[in-house]
């Protein structure tokens, strides 16, 4: 393999695992879970639920719609990355199959 072409896949590699963490810190600020509806005693009451240690966790989040459409695209955004960082992982998992250090 030519040297010019393994070098530039060297730097992708580095610059792949450099957009894995860059992404991974995006998704740590992202709520994660989704939101659900819960009817007590007639009342509507919104949560943001997710797993957590083993557990379905609940955080009331009021009934604002602007606040539940505001998590709700950040969940969205949240997933949209995942997807991202999936892909940047299986890219990288092929450039070592090539760039063997």
């Amino acid at each position: 393999m030519s040297t010019v072409i393994y070098g530039m896949l060297r730097e992708e590699k580095q610059r792949n695992l450099e957009r894995q963490e860059a992404y991974l810190r995006e998704i740590g600020a992202l709520p994660k879970g989704s939101v659900v509806v819960k009817t007590i005693n007639g009342k509507r009451y919104h949560y943001l639920q997710y797993r957590e240690k083993g557990g379905v966790k609940s955080v009331y989040i009021g009934n604002c719609i602007t606040e539940i459409d505001c998590i709700k695209s950040k969940i969205e955004e949240r997933k949209h990355l995942q997807d991202i960082l999936k892909r940047l992982k299986l890219e990288y998992k092929e450039i070592c199959k090539v760039v063997k250090e």
